[in-house]
């Protein structure tokens, strides 16, 4: 039986979502951002046609655009939304996998015997459309890379069906940067070799891409021939991430205690961004050597970046922490997590500290979580 694997991505969701609460937004150039040093979280197709794009200074996003108007955004309401539209679609398909806060993969493999898959997928997305007023893009083939692709090319308000037969010449005379995995230095090195288009990489042989390229090499191969074996991951919500530590001997160290504390927030921080989660809400835990346990939390905007979880964290524990007595365990737990990744919380975030996010993130996922990290969550060693 040939696979039948939808896409869907909702159409510049956190401007859709503006528009909306407030229908003066409608027709003009919008950007969701914040703060003179912050970066563009997402932008309209009105200012993308003046350059504006996703991740860009919103002081270069102003001078390209100066009639654009400034949204700070709400990521809280952005969740809502999306849950609702998850829901809309998780009554209606078999296999539901949610990527992202505005982007789905739907398993529809055997139901063109009951009902064509197309036609479903059409009035998945009318659905969605009708009950929560959002624009939404789909694409539907035989596997994940090609319908994201196509999803990507059917935009705004797209709708797409690639079947097998058409995989080929679809994806031929397209950019190799359409391909998800290709990001700018991939990019970068294809282009030194003349690696432009898809099918330029297509006809490589896969021994000198992975030559080239590691072992990604094969993989990518794969991808611009349009081979994708990944499945739909069915869906289903983290409630929470979460981290303990038992003392081998009872403590009141404040220096040590700390420095744990800190440690932890940035494991699971990492943890946040490597699964795509964002958290609203910081819980932290004591116990005491008399077995007495306590716990104190504080509600937050979403986010995953670790100085903030780090510094809401010590300061629970600094309001937790009232007694002059031993301690034997710490925990700390992130809860009311959401889908979304730290490029997409950029309300308050400048890009200097996006890109040094990156980059830690780019060693940790390279050579492990531990190969760096803050000063502050380190144990020191003395030599």
């Amino acid at each position: 039986m040939e696979r039948a694997i939808a896409h869907m991505d909702l159409d510049t969701f956190f401007v859709s979502c503006e528009r909306l609460q407030e229908s003066k937004l409608n027709g003009i150039p919008v950007i969701i951002g914040g703060g003179d040093r912050g970066v563009v979280a997402s932008c309209s197709y009105e200012a993308r046609y003046f350059g504006v794009r996703s991740a860009m200074p919103i002081k270069m996003a102003m001078r390209l655009c100066p009639e654009a108007k400034v949204i700070r955004g709400d990521y809280e309401r952005y969740s809502k939304l999306s849950k609702e539209v998850t829901e809309i679609i998780q009554e209606k398909v078999p296999v539901l996998e949610k990527a992202s806060i505005d982007e789905f993969y739907m398993d529809l493999s055997g139901m063109d015997q009951f009902f064509g898959c197309y036609q479903w997928t059409r009035e998945i997305a009318d659905s969605v459309t009708k009950n929560t007023g959002l624009p939404i893009s789909f694409a539907l083939s035989t596997n994940k890379t090609v319908s994201k692709i196509g999803t990507g090319e059917s935009k705004p308000v797209g709708r797409l069906e690639i079947p097998a037969q058409n995989i080929k010449p679809f994806l031929n005379p397209l950019s190799v940067r359409k391909i998800p995995m290709v990001g700018d230095v991939t990019f970068q090195l294809l282009s030194r070799v003349g690696i432009r288009t898809i099918q330029t990489l297509a006809e490589m042989p896969i021994l000198v891409l992975q030559q080239m390229i590691g072992k990604n090499g094969s993989e990518l191969w794969k991808k611009a021939n349009g081979i994708d074996l990944t499945p739909v991951v069915p869906y289903s919500e983290r409630k929470s991430l979460s981290s303990e530590h038992t003392f081998t001997n009872d403590t009141m160290d404040i220096f040590e205690l700390k420095r744990l504390i800190s440690g932890m927030a940035e494991s699971l921080a990492y943890q946040l961004r490597k699964e795509k989660w964002l958290t609203s809400t910081v819980v932290l835990k004591i116990r005491y050597a008399n077995f007495d346990t306590e716990t104190k939390q504080c509600k937050i905007s979403y986010t995953s970046i670790d100085h903030t979880l780090a510094r809401v964290a010590l300061d629970l524990f600094e309001k937790l922490y009232t007694r002059r007595m031993r301690l034997r365990l710490v925990g700390l737990r992130f809860t009311n997590l959401v889908h979304g990744t730290y490029q997409m919380n950029l309300f308050e975030d400048s890009e200097e500290l996006m890109n040094l996010y990156q980059a830690m993130d780019r060693m940790k996922n390279r050579f492990g979580k531990n190969a760096l990290g803050r000063a502050s969550g380190f144990e020191l060693v003395s030599i």
